[in-house]
């Protein structure tokens, strides 16, 4: 009788199924529309959208946008190869560093896991500033033009720190770990063999977050490369659009018949959505990979059994 009971409360009824269903579609073709958007705007000549505005299904289209930024040529694959590998090498290197540091800290035997823990916590709330960090970068550790100015200002992050800590706490019981001492296992071989694998959900939540930081970077380029071959994609859209900036503003303050066919012709707003587009596919393209581990490592802990 409990059973059944049981049974009663979560099932539910198949017109209520399909309802549930239905909206969750909605729900998320109102979460994809928006990109699905971009797209289209993108492929849409510059002459219709003078005149007809965004459209879903517009008058005319055209491949301009694309042409145009295409023609950087080999440096829009060589943007695209520098931060494909800052973000895979600066995701791992962050991974083992967050990783080992939230572990350390979230140890009850480790003497200095409270000092430790407030330093984390106190770069969260005060930092050295841009000039600091600049004369560090480029004149303590002189990596200015070098990729390793890409990736080692972002592999450290006090909040994933403390987050990853949190998850220790709350998947990892320090009964597991104390068994495996007593076999003779060391702290380094007791984190990759038993707390790694049990904390695979929280290290992909914190790479997700981690490679997101690393592929939509701009502004360390901005700081410290001044080598066209080190640019990466972030910085070389954003390029691309100032250098679109420039040219329509001296066309505007030319009469030039010639300037004014430039104005005309230049394809401004679907420029703009086809950056976005080539800046968000590839990231995007990653998230079905993390998505299980995602919603494992948000959700593993909510509930007090």
């Amino acid at each position: 009788m409990r059973t059944k009971k049981h049974r009663d409360v979560h099932h539910l009824s198949p017109g209520l199924n399909v309802l549930f269903n239905i909206i969750a579609g909605g729900f998320a073709l109102l979460c994809v529309f928006p990109f699905i958007f971009v797209i289209i705007i993108s492929l849409t000549s510059e002459a219709s959208l003078n005149k007809n505005g965004y459209a879903f299904w517009p008058e005319e289209w055209s491949f301009a946008a694309y042409e145009y930024i295409f023609k950087a040529g080999d440096q829009l694959l060589r943007s695209y190869g520098v931060t494909i590998m800052i973000t895979i090498v600066g995701t791992l290197i962050s991974l083992i560093v967050i990783a080992l540091y939230a572990y350390a800290i979230s140890r009850k035997n480790f003497t200095y896991r409270n000092f430790f823990s407030f330093i984390a916590f106190f770069t969260m709330l005060f930092n050295g500033g841009l000039v600091p960090t600049y004369m560090v970068v480029t004149q303590v550790l002189h990596l200015k033009d070098t990729v390793w100015a890409l990736i080692l200002p972002l592999i450290m992050n006090a909040f994933y720190v403390l987050i990853l800590r949190t998850f220790y706490n709350t998947t990892v019981p320090d009964a597991i770990i104390e068994s495996a001492k007593i076999d003779g296992a060391g702290e380094l071989r007791a984190f990759f063999t038993i707390v790694l694998p049990i904390s695979l959900p929280g290290i992909a939540t914190i790479g997700l977050f981690a490679t997101l930081g690393f592929w939509n970077d701009w502004f360390n380029a901005l700081l410290y490369i001044d080598n066209p071959a080190l640019v990466p994609l972030q910085s070389m859209l954003m390029r691309i659009e100032n250098s679109m900036q420039f040219l329509l503003s001296n066309a505007q303050l030319s009469s030039s018949g010639q300037s004014l066919e430039l104005l005309r012709t230049l394809p401004q707003e679907a420029t703009r959505m086809a950056l976005v587009v080539l800046a968000t596919v590839p990231i995007a393209c990653a998230y079905p990979f993390f998505q299980r581990y995602f919603v494992q490592g948000l959700t593993i802990g909510a509930v007090k059994e």
